[in-house]
Order: C-alpha cells, then sequence, then structure tokens
C-alpha cells in the first residue's frame, strides 16, 4: 500500500512535479511558435507551452480581444438604464493558463520595477494610476494579445512595434 500521511506524499509529488517541469521544457525548445512566445515579457517557458498547445488555430479568433475573452482576462459588463458597469475580470477559460499569464505579468512588472530606465512607457502610465495588481491582468490581457498576433502572423516579438493605423 502506498504511503499514508501527507510528510509521505510530498517527495513523490515534488519528484513528480520536477519530472513534468523538465517534459514541458523540452518541449518547448523543441517548438518554434512557443520559443517565440517566450520573448514576450512576462510569458515563460510553461505559459508559452500552454498557450501554444490551447491556441491550436491563431486565425481562428478574429482579434485578440477574442482571445481575452476567451480566457476570462477582460472585464465584466453590467448594464441598466443604458449605463454600462465594468466589474471584475470574467474568470472564463482555463484557470491554471490564466494564473500562468497573470504571474508571469507580476514578475515582468517586478523587474520593470526594479530598472532604473524604464523603458515600458505604457506600463509606468499604467502602474501610475492603478494597483499593482489590476496592472497585472491588463499586462497578461495585452500580452495574450501580442501572443495572439505573433501566432496569427507567425512574426517575432518586438518591444519597440506600434502598430500603423490604416486610412479609411
Amino acid at each position: 500500500m502506498g504511503p499514508s500521511s501527507s510528510l509521505e506524499v510530498w517527495p513523490l509529488f515534488s519528484s513528480r512535479r520536477k519530472e513534468f517541469e523538465k517534459e514541458i521544457i523540452a518541449w518547448h525548445r523543441s517548438s518554434e511558435l512557443s520559443r517565440k512566445l517566450e520573448k514576450i515579457p512576462g510569458i515563460g517557458p510553461l505559459a508559452a507551452g500552454a498557450l501554444v498547445a490551447s491556441i491550436v488555430d491563431a486565425r481562428s479568433f478574429d482579434i485578440g480581444r477574442q482571445v481575452s475573452a476567451w480566457l476570462g482576462l477582460v472585464p465584466r459588463q453590467s448594464s441598466s438604464g443604458g449605463k454600462a458597469t465594468l466589474l471584475g475580470i470574467s474568470k472564463r477559460g482555463n484557470p491554471n493558463l490564466r494564473t500562468l499569464l497573470i504571474h508571469g505579468a507580476r514578475s515582468a512588472i517586478l523587474a520593470a520595477q526594479r530598472k532604473t530606465e524604464n523603458t515600458n512607457v505604457w506600463l509606468a502610465n499604467l502602474l501610475s494610476r492603478r494597483h499593482p495588481n489590476i496592472a497585472a491582468v491588463a499586462l497578461a490581457n495585452k500580452n495574450v494579445r501580442t501572443a495572439r498576433a505573433i501566432l496569427a502572423h507567425g512574426r517575432e516579438f518586438r518591444a519597440d512595434y506600434a502598430p500603423t493605423r490604416m486610412a479609411v
């Protein structure tokens, strides 16, 4: 029979977790798409691999906001009398992937705060206006949209990328 107490089970669980992480990282290194996503600040090997595995065809989403909504990274809305009120995130979709993305965004925020020269103006402005937890969700949302664009168009991540508006 197996171990009876949680103290006996913990070493087994810990070693299995490490084995799974090694397998995921090995797969990540073999996947070109996963390596492209890892270049986005706040997305590591685990999140990149999970995104590639979850979003089989990024072109099935018309825009990045649809992917964010699919993962539950957009605000819920409540409307009454023609006035819309934004609430917390909807928390739909895969909770494990959403957690990886938000924790990755928190890590990117800490790294940006440690830098003496802030290169991410968008993030610095957001952090000056909002609580760090709200900024982390907003950055995770932005990262998912960026990941969708990279996967759908096969491009490389560029931190200095600025989209051009098309004339209508």
